[in-house]
């Protein structure tokens, strides 16, 4: 049984209080459950995190290369939040550390405010998912499987 990753990046702790009305009112925590129910009905475990500092995170996605390279992960699904829309950082280490990753955003962030319509995420993405809802994971985590079988 490989590993998942779920990275979740900065402000996302604060999942259920912050703006409800564009984020909904489930916390991160519900998010967690909802992963781990999903990944293990595709036979597969999750390892969940989050952290408000664009250097964990990087360190997060080296491990999970080192981790995808001996064969014990299968990729990351990364919300990345609004380091989605500036860190070139987080784009070099999901491109230097080979890891397939599933871009997942709650909301739909082109219909928001011009600035987040760009993502230096995407293009080293596997996939995306957008604007969803927290069930955006499950499908990122669906969709990661689904890629991995083929590849």
């Amino acid at each position: 049984m490989s590993t998942i990753m779920v990275l979740n990046g900065p402000n996302l702790n604060l999942l259920g209080s912050r703006e409800p009305a564009q984020y909904g009112y489930e916390t991160l925590t519900d998010v967690e459950v909802m992963c781990r129910d999903a990944a293990s009905a595709l036979g597969h475990d999750i390892d969940f995190r989050q952290s408000n500092h664009e250097g964990i995170l990087i360190d997060y996605i080296h491990e999970a290369g080192r981790r995808i390279k001996e064969g014990e992960m299968l990729g990351v699904v990364f919300n990345p939040g609004a380091y989605t829309h500036t860190s070139i950082a987080l784009h070099d280490a999901i491109k230097g550390a080979e890891v397939p990753v599933i871009e997942v955003h709650i909301s739909n962030v082109h219909a928001r405010e011009a600035f987040r319509h760009h993502s230096y995420i995407s293009s080293v993405a596997a996939g995306i998912v957008v604007g969803m809802g927290v069930q955006g994971y499950v499908l990122g985590i669906q969709g990661l499987v689904h890629k991995m079988k083929q590849a």
